[in-house]
C-alpha cells in the first residue's frame, strides 16, 4: 500500500491493472454479492450522560490476507447461495427489503441473511430471537461455538441453524446504510451492502474470525482521525461510513437515519489523461488520486492527492469481505 497523507488502502498493482483495463487487455470479473455490518454500542448512560455518540465494532484484517490485508473493516463476507433458503423472518418483509435495496425479494433475503450470518460468524453476535420481539441474550458456550464453526465451514446452512434452534431472523434490527462495488480493475470484486445494527443487550463481541488479528470498539470520529493521520489503514467505503456515522448521538439515532441513506452503488472510476491516471469515487471527492506516469515523479503507482477543491472530510466501507 502506498499513500501520501492518510491511511487510504492503495495496492501498488493498481496502475498496471488500470492501464490494462483501459487498453482492453483486462476483462472485469463479475462482483460477488456481499454484506457487512456496522455494529454500534452506546456508552453507559448514552447521550444523556454526555457520551460523545456510539462506538462501532471494527476488526483488522490479517496482513497475509489477499484482499485488503492490514486494513480495518467491519464483520462481513460473501453471500452464500444457501442464504436464499426459507427462514423464519421478522421485521420488514422480503418485498419491502427488495424495494429498499433495489433487488428482487430472493436476493434481498440472501443479502440480509448474509449480514446476520456473517456477524455471528465473525463477531459472535446474533440478530435473532425466539420470537419477533425477542433477541438471543447470550451466544457463548460450546454448543453455540460448534454451530458457529459449522456455519463457517459450510457444514450448516443459516436456515438450518435458525430452524434447529427455533429462532427468527430479526431483519428489523438492521438498517441498510450504503452500497459499494469493488472497482472493475480489482481481481476480487464484491457488490457490498453496508448495514447498521445495535449490539443486542446481553451479547458481547469477540474476535471469532480467522481473518482478523485484532478487534476494537472505537468512536467513529476517533477511527477517522487515526486514518487521517495515516495510522489506520482503511478502504474508501470504511472511512466513508465512519464519517457518515459521526453526527449521531446514539445507535438508535443511526438506525432511525438508515431509511434515508442513499443506496446508489458507489463504483470507482479510472481515466487516463495525458498518461496520468485519475482515480475517483463519484460523490466522494476525498478519495480522488492522481497517479503519475512511470517517468514522472517517484515512480509508477505513487498516488498524489487531488487538487484541494474536494473537502478532505466529505461524508459518503468496504468493510472487508472474503471469498
Amino acid at each position: 500500500m502506498s499513500s501520501t497523507t492518510n491511511g487510504q488502502w492503495y495496492p501498488p498493482e493498481w496502475p498496471d491493472r488500470i492501464r490494462a483495463l483501459a487498453s482492453g487487455e483486462l476483462t472485469p470479473v463479475a462482483p460477488r454479492r456481499a454484506a457487512t455490518v456496522l455494529l454500534l454500542r452506546d456508552a453507559p448512560g448514552g447521550a444523556a450522560a454526555g457520551a460523545p455518540g456510539p462506538t462501532v465494532h471494527m476488526l483488522r484484517r490479517r496482513a497475509s490476507m489477499a484482499f485488503a490485508g492490514g486494513a480495518y473493516a467491519y464483520p462481513g463476507g460473501s453471500v452464500d447461495p444457501r442464504d436464499e433458503r426459507p427462514v423464519a423472518w421478522a421485521g420488514p418483509s422480503r418485498a419491502q427489503w427488495a424495494v429498499r435495496m433495489g433487488v428482487d425479494p430472493a436476493a434481498a433475503q440472501a443479502i440480509v441473511c448474509a449480514a446476520v450470518r456473517e456477524t455471528f460468524e465473525e463477531a459472535g453476535v446474533l440478530l435473532a430471537g425466539a420470537s419477533a420481539d425477542t433477541v438471543v441474550a447470550d451466544t457463548t458456550g460450546e454448543d453455540w461455538e460448534a454451530d458457529r464453526a459449522a456455519l463457517v465451514a459450510h457444514e450448516l446452512s443459516f436456515a438450518d441453524f435458525l430452524g434447529r434452534r427455533g429462532l427468527v431472523l430479526r431483519s428489523d434490527l438492521l438498517g441498510a446504510w450504503a452500497r459499494w462495488i469493488t472497482p472493475e480493475f480489482e481481481p476480487r470484486r464484491y457488490d457490498t451492502w453496508f448495514f447498521v445494527a445495535a449490539l443486542p443487550a446481553g451479547q458481547r463481541t469477540r474476535n471469532a474470525s480467522t481473518e482478523a488479528d485484532r478487534t476494537v470498539w472505537t468512536r467513529p470520529a476517533e477511527a477517522a482521525a487515526g486514518y487521517d493521520r495515516g495510522e489506520l489503514l482503511m478502504m474508501p467505503p470504511t472511512i466513508s461510513t465512519l464519517r457518515a456515522l459521526q453526527p449521531y448521538d446514539s445507535a438508535a439515532d443511526a438506525l432511525a437515519a438508515a431509511e434515508a441513506q442513499d443506496l446508489t452503488p458507489v463504483l470507482a472510476r479510472a481515466e487516463i489523461v495525458d498518461g496520468e491516471i485519475v482515480l475517483s469515487w463519484p460523490g466522494h471527492d476525498e478519495f480522488t488520486k492522481l497517479i503519475a506516469p512511470k517517468d514522472d515523479g517517484p515512480g509508477e503507482g505513487t498516488p498524489q492527492e487531488a487538487a484541494p477543491d474536494g473537502p478532505s472530510g466529505t461524508t459518503g466501507p468496504s468493510g472487508g469481505t472474503r471469498a
